[in-house]
């Protein structure tokens, strides 16, 4: 059986009367990458927070690396690495500064320390801007030094908030690789993101609204196990298709790409495309095919956002 890294059960968390997030039950294995998926103010960051024992649930129960939070939050603390959404190292240091800084929050100095900030800028192809400002990096570079200065003491779990939200995606690939490489090696991953192809490359997802999860598992077994049927519609009309499409019931979601109407039916109709066409007589002149689900699918499927 896979050693569980993280374990949270029945997790709340209100704030007065708003329950931000609401009896959120959660496991993820050592060395998976686990992502949270879903809009801002969801729940996602709340979550991390308390993961991390930085805010106290209201209710519930949390467990990482066998320590229970936030009782044992001090102990966790040297355990784990943190990279916020926004980028929070210090822009007058240089880059040697800020990791030299972070090393030794974490216990490290000396020889150990100086060996670790050379490991990473080499990891991390930061060689040749160690000793330059931050103020003057790009993001990507940005980036690389905040996931450098998280990973500075070899956490056993990596907590990482949005933290592709200020690059473009060749950076975001490049990021993406390295986090891979930490999973490779043991490494936990917890991963909040409202990118659909992030999400996919998790190991395990949740997707989440309104401050709870409505579905999780593998993101393919997700897309294999939504309860619909993808059809996509051609058509010269497609805003006034749609909405005939979404009056009715049977049809959980209408998404125009271009000139087509990506439509999900209700699995229970056995032969979507005729079915379609026996509802609606004019689609005999449109092009309808069937389509692989994708993760904005099931997104949209779980968390009721169809018809908006």
């Amino acid at each position: 059986m896979t050693e569980s890294a993280i374990k949270a059960t029945n997790l709340t968390r209100q704030f007065g009367d708003f329950t931000a997030v609401n009896k959120l039950n959660l496991s993820v294995s050592k060395g998976q990458i686990y992502g949270f998926l879903g809009p801002n103010g969801c729940g996602k960051s709340t979550t991390l927070r308390m993961l991390t024992g930085l805010l106290k649930p209201t209710s519930g129960q949390v467990s990482v690396l066998g320590l229970s939070i936030p009782e044992c939050a001090e102990q966790l603390r040297l355990r784990v690495g943190y990279m916020t959404q926004k980028f929070s190292l210090y822009d007058d240091l240089t880059v040697e500064e800020n990791l030299k800084f972070m090393g030794e929050i974490f216990g490290l100095s000396g020889r150990i320390l100086n060996k670790r900030i050379a490991q990473q800028v080499s990891v991390y192809g930061l060689n040749k801007r160690l000793k330059q400002r931050v103020s003057s990096m790009s993001g990507g570079e940005k980036q690389r030094l905040a996931l450098s200065a998280a990973t500075i003491h070899n956490p056993d779990v990596l907590l990482l908030d949005e933290p592709t939200s200020a690059v473009d995606p060749e950076n975001r690939r490049d990021f993406w690789e390295k986090l891979f490489d930490l999973s490779d090696v043991g490494t936990t991953i917890l991963v909040t993101t409202h990118y659909m192809d992030e999400a996919e490359r998790c190991h395990g997802l949740a997707i989440m609204d309104k401050g709870e999860i409505k579905v999780d598992g593998p993101p393919e077994k997700l897309m294999q196990n939504m309860g619909v049927t993808v059809v996509e519609v051609e058509t010269d009309q497609p805003r006034q298709l749609k909405q005939i499409l979404l009056s009715l019931p049977q049809v959980r979601s209408v998404a125009q790409l271009g000139v087509r109407l990506r439509v999900l039916v209700d699995e229970t109709i056995t032969e979507p495309i005729n079915w379609l066409i026996g509802q609606l007589p004019t689609l005999h002149n449109a092009q309808l095919s069937l389509a692989r689900p994708s993760l904005e699918d099931v997104f949209v499927s779980a968390t009721g956002e169809a018809h908006k």
